[in-house]
């Protein structure tokens, strides 16, 4: 017996009756300017199948080679993990028929992987550490992309699908967890903090640009559940390609209240792969999920051991940066605000975005209010991340240095950064474009304060009479007519001047 896929348990029911176990890979596109066994350039956004080759589509009698910066960059990846460094790891073919894989195999590795036995320490949005076991972190090619075209973008429904082999042969590192238990009610917030930290760590170390919107970090979730008095796990799914940190925690609260339902009515889980859908958070059944056995895992011929120098990574663990965590303690410092500030700011993601606006030249306390304010504000109304946000630090900063200026009002301001945010450029150019700098001409503010006074003059009488708090309707008056552009201010300096 098998329930329905939107048939659902409380969710407080299910932390009642069973454990959850998760484990995650996520897959990392690294940030190198070729791909991993061609010279093909990797720039995302190209037109479909400009960036290819014989190597990446597979045609015979092509050979690969292996990318020196990609393997670069898997170490210090593994080395920022705690992983420890293979002396000698080795490519394997992963054999499966899929119509973005041109070769119908993947050179993955599997037995031998470049990083292994690591962690990875992250904090809940309570501020409760919790230490993800890391498993293994290796090297393996992107495949190409499906475009399903006509219906809902997916397979099913397509009238057609089209190929684009741009992404085939892109480096990746996948990173895997050992299996997650003990979590409770508070696995999916530890898979979105487990995430969250390991892109924050990515970015530091300059690997990956990790925008999830693009793709260059996906999170497969593998969820199970077990009866509390179970001493096996149970049968686990695994939901694919996630692509936001918020997505990887409904995902995995959905498969928990969807397995659940299942179980409690008597039916079995089925081990599969599922889609996740950003628009009701639900998953769907992908494919019956393949063991390790059905890939028939043999050594890449053509590509010899990976057998980095004992030497040279000893010299790449020189040149981790600062993790995030002891950079953002040392920044909590410097700017004196509490620990309950510091997480606040952590779990919205504002802290980096934050540090990168005060290195570009705006105050703390401005690119503060700035990110967790009113570009929090557009990041809900738009349903993304506020890292995901079409807009920069660097611009951000810029918004703040006309400000500080005097060159923009807040209200101003705000009407540039939603310009910056729809694609309309640059900061100063939008400013230029639309006419939307302060005016400092006092003889046309004047002009609009004696308009506003004569077309008020109850209020303009009350303002003589010592009343000056009335002068706020002066002032809106004046700012409406100059279409905001004046400095309220000077403007109430001027209508108070008026009335004396």
């Amino acid at each position: 017996m098998t329930a329905a896929a939107t048939e659902l348990l409380d969710y407080d029911q299910v932390i009642a009756d069973f454990d959850p176990v998760m484990g995650l890979e996520v897959h990392v596109e690294l940030g190198t300017e070729t791909k991993m066994f061609c010279g093909c350039p990797t720039a995302f956004g190209a037109d479909p199948n400009t960036q290819v080759c014989p190597v990446c589509i597979g045609l015979p009698g092509s050979l690969p080679v292996v990318n020196g910066k990609a393997i670069e960059s898997a170490i210090r990846i593994g080395l920022a993990l705690n992983c420890s460094i293979r002396p000698s790891s080795v490519f394997a073919r992963k054999n499966y028929f899929y119509p973005d894989q041109p070769k119908n195999y993947q050179i993955s590795q599997y037995d031998e992987p470049i990083a292994f036995d690591g962690y990875l320490e992250v904090l809940l949005p309570d501020g409760t550490p919790w230490r993800v076991e890391i498993e293994r972190a290796h090297m393996e090619e992107d495949t190409g992309k499906s475009l399903h075209i006509g219906g809902s973008g997916r397979i099913h429904g397509a009238s057609h699908s089209l190929l684009d082999y741009n992404r085939a042969g892109v480096p990746l590192v996948e990173i895997v967890t050992k299996p997650i238990v003990g979590a409770g009610e508070r696995a999916p917030e530890v898979a979105r903090a487990y995430v969250t930290a390991l892109r924050d760590l990515l970015k530091a170390l300059g690997v990956s640009d990790v925008r999830m919107d693009q793709g260059s970090l996906r999170c497969d979730a593998n969820v199970s559940l077990m009866r509390k008095d179970a001493t096996e796990f149970g049968t686990r799914t695994e939901t694919k390609n996630v692509n936001s940190l918020k997505s990887v925690e409904i995902a995995v609260r959905y498969e928990m209240r969807r397995q659940a339902a299942i179980l409690e009515a008597g039916g079995e889980i089925v081990q599969e792969t599922r889609h996740f859908h950003e628009e009701d958070g639900s998953t769907s059944p992908g494919r019956r999920k393949e063991t390790a056995e059905d890939y028939r895992y043999f050594p890449e011929p053509d590509l010899p051991p990976v057998q980095p120098d004992s030497a040279w990574i000893d010299e790449l663990a020189t040149t981790l940066p600062e993790m995030p965590w002891v950079r953002r303690a040392r920044i909590q410092e410097d700017w004196g605000v509490s620990d309950e500030v510091m997480r606040d700011l952590v779990n919205v993601g504002a802290v980096d975005l934050i540090i990168e606006t005060v290195d570009a030249g705006a105050s703390p306390e401005a690119a503060r209010g700035w990110w967790v304010s009113f570009l929090a504000q557009q990041a809900n109304s738009r349903s993304v991340e506020l890292s995901e946000l079409p807009i920069s630090p660097a611009q951000v900063a810029a918004i703040v240095g006309l400000v500080d200026e005097g060159k923009l009002t807040t209200k101003l301001a705000q009407q540039v950064a939603v310009a910056v945010l729809d694609g309309e450029g640059e900061p100063a150019q939008i400013v230029a474009d639309r006419g939307l700098e302060v005016v400092r001409d006092d003889s046309a503010l004047q002009k609009a304060v004696d308009e506003a006074l004569a077309a008020n003059p109850d209020i303009a009488e009350k303002i003589r009479g010592g009343k000056v708090q009335a002068a706020g309707k002066i002032v809106g008056d004046v700012m409406k007519a100059t279409r905001g552009q004046a400095d309220p201010a000077r403007v109430k300096e001027l209508v108070i001047a008026a009335c004396q």
